[in-house]
């Protein structure tokens, strides 16, 4: 390990989290919570540390792939335990548990919670919380397709390799020079975010509100300023607004760019956009048709209204919620479970398994139905048009085996820890690894995580960090040959 290299990048690290806390800051010193100085020791702290690392070892810069792997992992934990310190200091969570837990989930675009009372938090404070979802929603694209390639490991084939098998596939790129592409994932990231915004202000949210609901949303992460998320509001056009944008969020933003561009082929050529579509109007129509039939809701028009905002809420990973799914049919919960399982597009916001994986497994048992029936069959597997490498094919499989072998093990691993039934373990597993936030049981949409023990804590932190960083580059960590030299 080349650690000095590694501390001037994460010194580096430090020096931008810590500038990020200006926004908040201002945000404090205007509503005058008395929140604003432990905001800005924080900010001073962090900075404090970063600053000596970067300038001392700023000429150190050769990296290997173990080095940027480790800060990839690393850097996530570093950057948690650093934005804790203002809750910290103001008192609203005094725990460093918690305050890593809040913050580690809000990074991970998480959402979950242990704050009981969200509007007892003051303003800035609440700000800087949502601010954790604005950088943590490109975090990890911006770290493999940035960082990595300053760092001379070739993050653009990295971000290929984990984030869309599609495109390992056909060859494509992006854009040819990584700044470019920076420049415009940030722009479409950063674009939406702002029409949402004046969207929800139009709708009659405040101007505070609708800023870190944006954030929340095209994030897909689902910190909310308020006790009972966007259920607060009880506006159909808030809904809407935030269901197309959690929608969007969760779209690759390959799909966006080439919209923008007008260059329609790669949309049409794109196999995944249709199986998202598809898995999002068939759970939506069907949960409506349930809570209509049983009559949940007045009439079909607010069926399908919160139908679809719980499923694409869920579906997408975010985790706000406008209704208490538990207390629907055992069917209707039964597809938002389903939901949970699926997450959205790779190269998005989003986290969890990806309709991708999805798609090629589906296709991989109908080409070997066939070749069952029909030895000599040629059945090849497409993806977007081109024909997929059997290697995709083996590492679609694999993350899907390994995610099931993580959400049973671990699951097992909280009932023992935390004490929690099994039916609660096995749903906090799936959306601190989806990076969800709510789920059933004791962490359902009218529940916190704040019931939880220090130990299950720190696991779930564990759990929606390999999430994020779609496991492989946290797992890798653990392999005894990785501190080799």
């Amino acid at each position: 390990m080349n650690f000095p290299a590694i501390f001037n990048v994460l010194g580096a690290l430090l020096i931008f989290i810590g500038s990020t806390m200006l926004l908040p800051l201002a945000c404090a010193l205007i509503y005058n919570d008395g929140d604003a100085l432990s905001l800005a020791i924080a900010m001073g702290v962090t900075v404090g540390i970063g600053l000596p690392l970067w300038w001392s070892y700023r000429k150190y810069r050769d990296l290997t792939l173990k080095d940027g792997l480790f800060i990839v992992t690393f850097g996530w934990i570093l950057v948690s335990s650093v934005s804790a310190i203002p809750f910290m200091i103001h008192g609203t969570i005094p725990s460093f548990t918690d305050a890593f837990f809040e913050m580690m989930s809000g990074y991970t675009t998480t959402g979950a919670t242990i704050l009981d009372d969200i509007e007892a938090v003051p303003h800035g404070l609440l700000f800087w919380r949502s601010t954790t979802h604005l950088i943590g929603g490109m975090g990890f694209i911006m770290v493999t397709i940035i960082i990595l390639p300053l760092l001379g490991i070739g993050g653009m084939q990295l971000y290929k390799a984990e984030a869309d098998p599609g495109q390992v596939i056909t060859g494509e790129k992006f854009l040819p020079r990584v700044k470019q592409t920076a420049v415009w994932l940030w722009g479409i990231y950063l674009a939406l975010i702002l029409i949402q915004s004046l969207l929800l202000l139009l709708a009659g949210m405040p101007l505070f509100d609708s800023l870190c609901h944006a954030f929340g949303t095209v994030s897909t992460s689902g910190y909310s300023t308020k006790n009972s998320s966007i259920g607060y509001y009880n506006s159909a056009w808030i809904d809407w607004i935030t269901v197309i944008f959690m929608f969007l969020g969760g779209m690759t933003f390959m799909m966006h760019y080439h919209i923008l561009k007008k260059d329609w082929e790669p949309v049409r050529e794109n196999t995944e956009i249709r199986w998202y579509i598809g898995f999002v109007v068939f759970l939506s129509l069907l949960t409506a048709l349930i809570l209509w039939i049983t009559g949940s809701y007045s009439g079909i028009f607010d069926s399908i209204r919160y139908a679809t905002f719980q499923v694409v809420s869920i579906l997408t990973t975010t985790g706000f919620t406008t209704a208490d799914y538990e207390l629907w049919p055992q069917s209707a919960q039964m597809l938002i479970m389903i939901a949970c399982m699926i997450g959205a597009s790779a190269g998005s916001t989003t986290s969890g398994i990806k309709v991708v994986h999805y798609e090629i497994i589906c296709k991989y048992l109908y080409a070997t139905g066939r070749k069952f029936l029909q030895p000599l069959a040629v059945v090849p597997i497409k993806i977007n048009q081109k024909n997929a490498d059997p290697s995709v094919v083996t590492l679609a499989i694999s993350y899907f085996i390994l995610n099931i072998f993580m959400i049973f093990v671990g699951s097992a691993i909280l009932t023992l820890i935390d004490g929690m039934d099994f039916y609660s373990a096995i749903s906090a597993v799936i959306a601190a690894l989806f990076n969800i936030g709510p789920g059933f049981g004791e962490i359902g949409p009218a529940h916190t995580y704040s019931h939880i023990s220090a130990a299950g804590k720190w696991f779930l932190s564990f759990n929606m960090l390999t999430g994020r960083l779609e496991m492989f580059t946290v797992m890798v960590m653990f392999y005894p040959s990785f501190w080799k030299k």
